[in-house]
């Protein structure tokens, strides 16, 4: 049996319940050893049998998991964050499934809600955004030209950038060209919830120059919006006059 991890956001303590008995129990443990917290692996028996995959290409991934199989041996295959988001398992199940090898997913604390909890802010603010975009600017890997920042930018909701600390400049005037004003509020947060963790609060106009005196220039998520502003509608749902199933409304 195979399950996919996820580690959480950075600090070992927001891996799930779940998460951490998997690999308390796990025979075999491949995490992503650029990205994912160490601190995890005090989770592990003494006899796991660990492996980093920051040195192994996806046929050694599979070759170790087929060889854990083939012995009886459960395998965690642990991933940052969620898995779901930028964590490249697809291919790893199709392999599993040709293999008859069967697996599971445990869900994890994506960096994009730990970044979140950092900034101590709500990316969905009534009357300011009731949409998140998560997204990339690509890199070595493709982005469909249908998802170009510029054509996510025209949206003017809450954006969430992945993998594009190194990119900032580029990033910026994307945005911009897409029709989000320079003024706009922006944030570089660096490792959240890491014991490291660093937060800069710029614009949209200045995400270079602040990831640049600040020394960022990977793992770091850029949040972009107006949620970073003051202004924003109360909840209807908590409103006096707003009547729900549970709640008669005040006159």
């Amino acid at each position: 049996m195979v399950d996919f991890v996820g580690a959480g956001s950075g600090a070992a303590d927001l891996i799930t319940l779940r998460g951490k008995t998997l690999l308390e129990n796990a025979d075999v443990i491949i995490y992503a050893g650029s990205l994912v917290n160490p601190e995890l692996l005090k989770y592990a028996r003494d006899d796991c049998e660990i492996h980093n995959s920051a040195k192994m290409t996806l046929n050694e991934v599979i070759s170790v998991m087929e060889s854990a199989e083939k012995r009886g041996k459960n395998t965690v295959r642990l991933h940052t964050g969620d898995p779901s988001l930028y964590g490249a398992i697809r291919e790893q199940m199709d392999r599993l499934a040709a293999l008859g090898i069967p697996y599971e997913i445990c869900p994890g604390v994506s960096s994009f809600c730990g970044a979140a909890a950092a900034l101590k802010a709500e990316y969905t603010l009534p009357e300011v955004s009731q949409t998140v975009i998560i997204t990339r600017m690509a890199g070595r890997t493709a982005v469909p030209e249908s998802e170009s920042i510029e054509s996510l930018a025209q949206h003017n909701s809450t954006m969430v950038i992945f993998l594009s600390a190194g990119m900032t400049g580029e990033l910026s005037e994307r945005l911009i060209r897409g029709g989000i004003a320079p003024e706009t509020p922006a944030a570089i947060v660096y490792k959240a919830t890491w014991e490291d963790e660093k937060i800069v609060r710029c614009t949209v106009g200045t995400l270079e120059s602040s990831a640049r005196e600040n020394g960022i220039s990977k793992t770091a998520l850029i949040t972009v919006g107006n949620f970073l502003g003051n202004d924003y509608a109360l909840s209807r749902l908590y409103d006096e006059s707003f009547e729900t199933e549970f709640r008669k409304a005040k006159k």
